[in-house]
């Protein structure tokens, strides 16, 4: 009787773990059902940010913006129906997201060279940023695999977790430890603004109102982005924002950081030492980098038989 209990239990056992196991990510996922699927998507990032060197930093964007709305679940690429508030309308997306025509893009190829949806969307996310990072010249990293896609999205979750370029210090660290992210990963991640632009509504407050700024670079950045109107005018978030660097880092040291968020980094907090040090070692802000990535990208993935493989990423299948 007591054999038959521990076999029981030994079966019982294997059974979760064989459960776990399949839930969980790993970097090898699509290396014996889609060989090809990773070499595909680098391929058509890389075209695109050929094209266009704004777009690596749009894709980086997309995935940071999707995983901090439940989760790293590709929500943020479902388009508005009776039954989704898109998050493509939130304050953070609205009229500033971009790049979803190429996500459609590497699905439709990806889905040629595996003869059948077999990648999902949040994966897709998830390597376009790492490819686009390389494009432009910074570090690579091993992208655990294996998300699926939501069948639901939430403008009003993506207003609330989404962190603003108006933000103190004291809120940034609370924003990204609710997604289980440390100071260490705030620092680091924030990092992602070597690359992209921004627009003038998002650093009017701070050219014109704010006291810890250079003066030089104040009246740079008011030349084009005047006290009213010109809302859609950018600017780079650094001196080179198609080139991974860590001049992101000097300019806070130097008081140019671009948005109030920037700037917060290095203001007298907890922070500054860990800026400094990504000023002078672009070695250390890319290993960081590097490992807060994977981390973001863990969060809160749906795995297993929870949410589906997206036939197009726009909509629910």
């Amino acid at each position: 009787m007591a054999s038959r209990s521990f076999l029981f239990i030994y079966v019982l056992v294997m059974f979760s773990l064989a459960g776990m196991v399949f839930s969980d990510l790993s970097d090898d996922f699509y290396h014996h059902i889609c060989p090809k699927a990773l070499p595909t998507i680098k391929r058509v990032v890389e075209d695109a940010v050929r094209k266009e060197r704004r777009m690596g930093a749009s894709l980086l964007r997309l995935h940071f913006h999707d995983c901090f709305v439940n989760g790293c679940d590709a929500s943020i690429l479902l388009d508005e129906t009776s039954t989704i508030n898109s998050e493509k309308t939130s304050r953070a997306n609205n009229n500033s997201a971009r790049g979803f025509e190429v996500i459609d893009k590497i699905k439709s190829e990806v889905d040629k060279v595996c003869g059948r949806q077999v990648v999902s969307c949040a994966d897709i996310l998830a390597v376009a940023a790492r490819d686009s990072v390389v494009a432009l010249h910074g570090p690579s990293w091993k992208v655990k695999l294996g998300r699926r896609d939501s069948t639901t999205a939430s403008r009003t979750a993506a207003n609330d977790n989404i962190p603003t370029p108006f933000m103190d210090l004291p809120a940034l660290i609370k924003n990204f430890k609710k997604q289980g992210l440390d100071e260490e990963d705030l620092v680091a991640l924030s990092g992602s603004h070597t690359l992209g632009f921004a627009q003038c509504f998002t650093f009017r407050n701070r050219i014109y109102n704010e006291t810890n700024i250079d003066p030089t670079f104040r009246r740079q950045r008011q030349a084009n982005c005047p006290r009213s109107g010109g809302d859609s005018n950018l600017a780079p978030l650094d001196p080179t924002p198609a080139l991974f660097d860590s001049k992101y880092f000097s300019d806070l040291r130097s008081k140019k950081g671009l948005l109030h968020s920037d700037q917060a980094l290095f203001s007298g907090g907890n922070t500054d030492d860990l800026v400094e040090k990504y000023s002078k070692n672009l070695g250390m802000f890319s290993k960081d980098f590097a490992e807060s990535m994977i981390k973001m990208g863990d969060i809160k993935p749906l795995t297993g038989k929870r949410g589906q493989i997206r036939v197009n990423c726009r909509k629910v299948n």
